[in-house]
């Protein structure tokens, strides 16, 4: 690509918490080994051999790990009380244990209902207690902005709480106001506002939710079932109407089949992909559709830049009104006190 046709790198949004934000945690040990499992000593000490914690960077041998600088308070006290138990009975232990610990607001003990009551309001009184959640089949609920979500407490969902907000806020303010340091793509002659929201790999449905208030219809797509369960049951405790918002499992190289009646001149779409990125079939399907905003948000700069010079440069020759260029990009310390970054990047059709 040209230098010109890359803005300024903007600087990188700070996380509020620089420790103690991460809200989950997946800790592992091994067995004993088999000639201490037939002999075991009567001692209920920590033996040498035994490492509870995460792998050291390139190798499969564990680092123990009595305490997690970066973990919520609420993690490292549930962790600190799961390690003594498992060095008092690690000899029933048969095969090595990969464990989690999910920040959590309280879960009722009613299930979730939707009733005449603004839900949200009900759980108020809850919201600063948390509590951890050890099953991975359990519900965790966690409270973004204004709204509530619940998801399969071992899934996937963004793990530092408290940059979600200024996260969420920074997408909705680049797609409805031109980039202040990019160029200009927003003209006097865009007089109406974009209408519908497309959320490609939307997971439990964060921008999809968040982003609903300020758009008429709103479409979400995931390859998970269970996440897309999930974010049919987010939006019904936030009671937002399924006229408005839906969700639907499948490819997310397919979704623009499925949204085929969004008028793509007031469509935004929110790309939020796993690590590797897009295949090829998404980026065709997003380059023959031409929806006026994309906003790609991801956890792997290479495969965003890859992926956006894909576009860049498969519009570069096109007519006015056809051409994709870069607005802005910005990165967000999701991840503080590691080398990792999420990249937010703005794409226009001009």
């Amino acid at each position: 690509l040209l230098d010109s046709s890359v803005p300024a790198i903007q600087s990188t949004i700070g996380s509020p918490l620089q420790y103690e934000y991460r809200t989950k945690l997946t800790p592992h040990f091994e067995a004993p080994p088999k000639s201490a499992q037939k002999n075991p000593p009567s001692s209920e000490t920590k033996p040498d051999w035994l490492k509870i914690g995460f792998n050291r960077v390139g190798t499969n041998k564990t680092m123990d790990i009595e305490e997690c600088p970066i973990a919520t308070p609420v993690i490292n006290d549930a962790y600190r009380a799961a390690r003594e138990n498992i060095v008092k009975n690690i000899y029933t232990y048969k095969r090595g244990v990969s464990l989690l610990y999910r920040d959590s607001l309280p879960i009722p003990s009613e299930p979730s209902v939707e009733t005449t009551a603004d839900p949200v309001d009900t759980l108020t009184a809850s919201l600063e207690e948390h509590v951890c959640i050890t099953d991975h089949r359990a519900t965790a609920r966690e409270k973004v902005g204004d709204f509530i979500f619940e998801y399969v407490a071992g899934s996937f969902f963004q793990n530092n709480n408290s940059v979600l907000v200024p996260l969420t806020t920074y997408v909705h303010d680049a797609i409805f106001s031109p980039s202040p340091t990019g160029p200009s793509t927003i003209t006097s002659s865009d007089a109406e506002a974009p209408t519908h929201l497309v959320d490609a790999y939307c997971g439990a449905g964060l921008f999809a939710i968040t982003l609903s208030p300020h758009f008429q219809t709103v479409a979400g797509i995931e390859l998970s079932e269970d996440s897309i369960k999930a974010a049919k049951n987010i939006a019904r405790l936030n009671n937002i109407p399924s006229e408005k918002i839906s969700f639907r499992a499948g490819d997310a190289a397919d979704i623009f089949a499925t949204v085929g009646e969004f008028p793509p001149e007031k469509t935004v779409l929110v790309i939020d992909p796993p690590r590797k990125g897009c295949d090829d079939n998404f980026i065709k399907q997003l380059l023959e559709f031409k929806c006026k905003t994309v906003v790609y948000v991801s956890c792997n700069v290479h495969t965003q830049a890859r992926d956006v010079g894909k576009i860049l440069k498969a519009t570069e020759g096109e007519e006015s009104g056809k051409k994709y260029v870069l607005e802005s990009v910005r990165g967000f310390d999701l991840f503080p006190q590691t080398a990792h970054v999420e990249s937010v990047a703005v794409l226009r059709l001009v």
